[in-house]
Parts: structure tokens; C-alpha cells; sequence
């Protein structure tokens, strides 16, 4: 049915991550397994965010992140973090457009 990573961090360089985010998008761009994503900063905690990507099955999920892109992206991801981020590796098991 799919497969989404959340992936939860703090930040205090928010303009440079989404720029990281831009040139990965870029950069994978054909060869990427991703098909959606949403980045969300939390509104209480504003150097706190999430980004919930969307696959079509772990399998793919663990295809995209042996992408060259995608290990650079990670590594620099992490210089940016205030703290080391989390990663959440879910199954969707359910899937209702409201």
C-alpha cells in the first residue's frame, strides 16, 4: 500500500536546509523512488520540524536512499541539524483522501 519515512529535527539554519532539499530534488531528479514529501515546522517550536516522504514500498524507500545524492544530502542534513534527526520508517496501512 506504500511506505512513508518521517523524519523529525531542529534546526537553526532553515533557509539552508530547504536549499539542500531544492538541490536534491534536482539532483535525482529520474532516478529518485520519493513521490511526495511535506516539510512542517512546528508552530510552538519554530526550529522544530518534520518531513513525512512518501514511497511506493520500503523496497523503494531503501532503493532511493543508496542514491550518491541522497548519502551527500544525508550527511550534510546532519551538519545543519541542531541535534541528530529522527527517523521513523512507517507502513501505511491505511490511505483516505477527507
Amino acid at each position: 500500500m506504500g511506505f512513508v519515512q518521517v523524519i523529525e529535527y531542529e534546526t537553526s539554519h532553515a533557509p539552508e536546509v530547504e536549499s539542500l532539499l531544492d538541490e536534491w530534488c534536482a539532483r535525482t531528479a529520474g532516478e529518485r523512488t520519493a513521490t511526495h514529501t511535506v516539510l512542517a515546522r512546528d508552530h510552538q517550536r519554530p526550529e522544530h520540524y518534520v518531513s513525512i516522504v512518501e514511497f511506493p514500498s520500503y523496497e523503494e524507500a531503501m532503493r532511493n536512499n543508496t542514491l550518491p545524492a541522497t548519502s551527500e544530502f544525508a550527511h550534510r542534513m546532519e551538519e545543519l541539524c541542531d541535534s541528530p534527526p529522527r527517523f521513523v520508517d512507517l507502513d501505511v496501512v491505511r490511505d483516505v483522501e477527507l
